[in-house]
């Protein structure tokens, strides 16, 4: 068995212009103190990490890597996830996805689109030059809008969005597969990778690439009242990241899954700190130990109630204890009898 690496956390929801989350040589100082050993690194914010230089020069990326050594962190993934959403975006959407573009690309979704499949070819170039096996990103969703069928959707709709979205993936799929790394799909609400069966469907379409790999978020799932351990029995092979965070669903005689419209703070689902919600994270680690995943534990904080800097101090804490330190041998080894195989033959009867 393989024991998971960590604590990691995702810088996201933590760059400000605020010392020390400005700046990624202090925010791995800060990170370090926590307790955490590696950093998933959001490629999008220019304060951390140039993304085209880093495609670019393998000398930038050493000189990062060996920066983050002096504080015994390591880069666990790059993350393109605001890029991603932006390979496919419908259009009831395209003024609220505007701002994850470059100023002089809003207002124009194909070359938003083009800047954003630029972007993953780029993230592919860099992950290989940081030595990474792993990327995480969204897939975009053009048939969101129509996940609740009521009007009845029309005929052959849901079929032709994945494969429009899967036509467009597929030669980023294969970029990735030439620098060897795994492209991980967060499987997420507003995807359309969003459970499951929307990913079988995808996968399908991409003639099972062998770089398409799932990023398990359990949150995401205990929210859609999905088995998110059994989730994990069915598609070990395909999750290749795993972002550790907290959930609790409290349905109401007013509000169930889809949350009323309600702010995050009043919904029946809402996200919370390590800890705090209602996952099952001891059998989470079992199973992920069980199947040998190999990646990392990774913190993505978000909470409506407790405060960032002391989640990720908690989190830390959390990850590191529920990190299972395989064992190397049977706990009945004591009792092992070390017969032969001329002795097996006798205990079963054979001549």
């Amino acid at each position: 068995m393989t024991k998971i690496k960590g604590p990691a956390i995702f810088l996201a929801q933590y760059v400000s212009d605020d010392p020390p989350f400005n700046t990624l040589e202090s925010l791995a100082k800060w990170v370090s103190d926590c307790g955490f050993k590696g950093i998933q690194i959001p490629s999008w914010d220019a304060r951390l990490f140039d993304l085209k230089t880093a495609a670019e020069s393998q000398l930038y990326c050493d000189e990062i890597k060996g920066a983050l050594t002096g504080y015994g962190i390591s880069i666990t993934e790059l993350s393109t996830h605001l890029q991603g959403q932006l390979i496919a975006v419908h259009p009831a959407y395209d003024l609220m996805y505007d701002s994850f573009a470059p100023a002089d690309l809003q207002n124009n979704p194909k070359s938003r689109q083009e800047w954003a499949v630029n972007q993953l070819h780029l993230a592919a170039k860099a992950s290989h030059n940081l030595g990474l096996s792993n990327h995480a990103t969204f897939s975009g969703a053009l048939a969101w809008p129509y996940f609740y069928p009521w009007p009845q959707r029309p005929e052959g709709l849901v079929e032709m969005a994945f494969d429009e979205l899967a036509s467009r993936w597929l030669p980023i799929l294969n970029a990735f597969d030439e620098v060897g790394v795994n492209l991980c799909f967060e499987i997420h609400p507003g995807e359309d990778l969003h459970d499951g069966i929307t990913f079988e469907m995808f996968l399908e379409r991409v003639d099972n690439h062998a770089r398409c790999h799932m990023l398990y978020d359990p949150s995401h799932y205990l929210l859609q009242c999905l088995d998110y351990l059994q989730h994990i029995d069915i598609y070990h092979e395909r999750i290749k990241m795993f972002h550790v965070k907290d959930a609790e669903f409290n349905s109401t005689g007013r509000q169930g899954v889809y949350g009323g419209y309600q702010s995050w703070l009043d919904r029946a689902g809402r996200f919370r700190s390590l800890g705090d919600g209602q996952i099952d994270f001891k059998s989470i680690f079992s199973k992920l130990t069980q199947y040998n995943f190999e990646g990392w534990a990774v913190l993505e904080w978000e909470c409506c109630l407790k405060h960032p800097e002391e989640g990720a101090k908690e989190g830390a804490a959390f990850i590191k204890e529920h990190i299972i330190n395989v064992t190397d041998k049977a706990f009945d080894d004591f009792a092992g009898a070390g017969i032969d195989q001329a002795t097996n033959r006798r205990l079963l009867g054979i001549d």
